[in-house]
């Protein structure tokens, strides 16, 4: 095959190379696209599978489009932000010899959008930026959050301040640092009348622990809403709180739901984040929101 062809063939595939991926699709998520894809892992052996990806359609793979790589069927282009993004993405198979598929047909994709951009705010704490860096002990103080926090977190819309009153970090009971123990945070909020229409809860992180994250218990004015498996995360969060420098290793992720029909009142309201199993998660803001 003469050097003219292979180029020809977009990426450079080998007569032996691989073939192409099939089954392209994606799934839409606050802050994220999660693609997956099928493929034949043996046949060549394949080294890894490269991710390319634009906001324009009918791109040319190549350097400057590429998102990332991966070894698994799947990959997630994370770190998107609240408002819907729209990407176009193909993949190329390389083998353990070098060589490199033709690439995949093109797919078009989008992240979800999130309440924080489509919804009212109600009442927040802190700002939806990927960072931890306006709360209290923020980015690397954990160890002072028996002394500074000793009942956990209580906070109070309209005259609470973050940096004061909000740790970056809430512990779990697999946290010796922090007693061994649960945590309870608690976010109180007044409303002069309960909104018509759907309310919304918004708890962004910047990261968590990367094998035991655990789990958070939510109730609003004493009624349990839903207990929420929180995601794997980096195990860097109590040490760096800031998701957006290039290169970071931090993982964020997004709690959004729908609060049960009737559980606001007039007057002041009361959330309550219990962490009851696994370790720490770190705190990029929280919020509810009329919808």
């Amino acid at each position: 095959m003469s050097v003219t062809r292979r180029s020809a063939l977009g990426l450079g595939a080998a007569a032996r190379g691989p073939r192409p991926v099939t089954g392209l699709r994606a799934t839409a998520e606050i802050g994220r696209i999660r693609l997956s894809w099928e493929g034949e892992a043996y046949e060549p052996l394949v080294d890894h599978y490269a991710v390319y990806g634009s906001p324009e359609p009918g791109f040319v793979p190549g350097p400057g489009t590429l998102v990332g790589k991966t070894v698994y069927a799947s990959f997630s282009h994370d770190r998107m932000g609240g408002r819907r993004q729209d990407r176009y993405y193909r993949v190329v198979v390389v083998d353990a010899a070098g060589n490199r598929s033709r690439p995949s047909a093109e797919l078009a994709a989008h992240s979800a959008e999130s309440v924080t951009v489509s919804g009212r705010a109600l009442a927040t704490v802190g700002s939806f930026d990927h960072k931890s860096l306006e709360f209290a002990l923020a980015p690397a103080d954990y160890a002072q959050y028996r002394t500074r926090f000793p009942e956990g977190a209580d906070y109070t819309h309209g005259t609470s301040t973050p940096g004061a009153d909000w740790s970056y970090i809430q512990p779990g009971p697999a946290d010796s640092w922090a007693g061994g123990k649960a945590s309870r945070a608690t976010f109180r909020f007044p409303l002069e009348t309960v909104p018509a229409g759907e309310t919304w809860l918004a708890i962004w992180l910047v990261d968590t622990h990367a094998s035991n994250p655990g789990t958070i218990q939510l109730a609003l004015n004493g009624a349990p809403v839903r207990e929420v498996k929180l995601e794997n995360g980096a195990t860097r969060g109590s040490l760096e709180g800031d998701a957006t420098l290039p290169g970071t290793p931090l993982k964020p992720s997004y709690v959004e739901l729908p609060l049960p029909a009737g559980a606001l009142k007039a007057g002041e309201n009361v959330l309550t984040i219990d962490k009851r199993a696994g370790s720490w998660h770190v705190y990029d803001a929280l919020g509810v929101f009329a919808r």
